[in-house]
């Protein structure tokens, strides 16, 4: 039953081992992609606290004026007196004329044939531009596109290695395998004995095959579990049939509330500034609060808040302002949210490890940088096995020959 194991561990570890290894490798990369970011570019984040800010107003009023066909669509607003303002804009797109006719008199025939088929890189995966500002003068600092980054094609190559719907499938398939490797791993690592077990849990400098026996087998050990559930949670986002299953297994639907509509009589829009007060009236302890713009004049303004203690860095409440009165139209709190919906939550923040705070990044940081090697350790263990196989057969043919001139 060991060789069976084995051959299975071996051989499933031999499909899928350099998708494993480029997973692995880009997830150590992201664990810590904030704290990086600050590291390397404090003055984007950080500001020389004043004595008053600038109206928000102001300050997309400004970055608008000195960045002509810009639409800035939402402003993120920290409580720490030390981050910068961050508005989230977009280009406006000029329309060919021609092109436009001919969308117009496709769509009046009924032609429904996608244009372009745009890949999961397009959907929701923070390609957005940001501006990040001073709050105190309402300077422009920096300009920021996440698309254009090496922390996006890190993502990219985690999520869908750089090959859209086939590269996430693949990625799917091979993060499946690595939880059966992961388990089979266990089995055959299991002792059966006290001393094998004080054997497996300690990792000795002896030689180089040994070094490399123990990186595999009881670092192995050690970060099976967060590999395992760093991958487990991973197939949420390559399959759709898991993420619904979420949703099966708790008797729940993926339905979130639909938004209301803003009651006022179309006026005077609401200035950010309006609404930012009127959020700190809901919600008054929060580390950010995140104002989104209306999409159209019917629609209302939604403020992302996460509070200064939350559950994890999901765990976001959404409030809803009309966007003519700045009245308050209702929220969408984290509590409310069924146990599907925060089981999902939950995926991301076990993901990254940061449910664990930094300790948890710490160890998902780790253990990832320890999956780079698990491919490389176990084909040596595989060689090293196969030579000494080798060897005994010569070994025996060797002392077989000898008999027999004996004879």
């Amino acid at each position: 039953m060991k060789n069976f194991w084995r051959n299975i561990h071996l051989y499933l570890a031999l499909a899928a081992g350099i998708v494993i290894m480029i997973s692995c490798f880009t997830g150590a990369t992201l664990v810590f992609e904030k704290e990086w970011q600050q590291l390397i570019y404090p003055e984007r984040y950080t500001v020389t606290p004043g004595e008053k800010r600038v109206s928000l107003d102001e300050a997309v009023v400004a970055f608008q004026r000195s960045h002509k066909g810009t639409a800035v669509t939402g402003i993120k607003v920290y409580t720490d007196p030390a981050r910068s303002l961050e508005l989230n804009y977009s280009e406006e797109k000029k329309h060919d004329k021609k092109e436009e006719k001919k969308h117009e008199n496709k769509h009046r025939e009924g032609g429904k044939k996608e244009e372009g088929r745009k890949g999961e890189a397009g959907k929701g995966a923070g390609g957005g531009s940001q501006a990040f500002v001073n709050p105190y003068t309402g300077e422009l600092i920096s300009l920021y596109t996440y698309r254009n980054t090496f922390f996006f094609t890190m993502f990219s190559l985690h999520r869908w290695l750089l090959a859209g719907d086939a590269g996430k499938l693949i990625v799917g398939i091979s993060t499946s395998i690595f939880l059966f490797i992961i388990i089979t791993g266990i089995i055959l690592w299991w002792p059966k004995t006290r001393a094998k077990l004080r054997q497996h849990l300690t990792l000795k400098w002896a030689g180089w095959k040994r070094i490399n026996h123990d990186l595999h087998i009881v670092i192995g050990f050690y970060t099976s579990i967060f590999l395992f559930s760093f991958a487990f949670t991973g197939l949420a986002w390559s399959f759709e049939w898991f993420n619904n299953g979420i949703y099966w297994i708790t008797g729940t639907e993926n339905k979130r509330p639909e938004p209301p509509l803003s009651v006022a009589a179309p006026g005077t829009p609401a200035t950010y500034d309006q609404i930012l007060a009127a959020a700190k009236l809901q919600a008054p302890a929060a580390a950010y609060y995140t104002i989104n713009k209306p999409k159209d004049s019917a629609a209302v303004y939604t403020v992302t808040v996460l509070s200064l203690n939350p559950v994890h860095e999901k765990a976001s409440d959404q409030y809803f302002f009309d966007q003519y009165s700045a009245l308050p139209l209702g929220s969408a709190l984290y509590n409310d949210r069924n146990l599907g919906q925060r089981v999902r939550g939950i995926f991301y923040p076990i993901h990254v490890g940061s449910i664990g705070g930094l300790p948890g990044r710490i160890i998902a940081f780790v253990s990832c940088i320890a999956g780079v090697t698990f491919p490389i350790t176990g084909v040596i263990l595989w060689i090293n096995r196969l030579n000494k196989k080798k060897k005994k057969a010569k070994k025996k043919a060797g002392a077989l020959a000898k008999e027999v001139l004996a004879v």
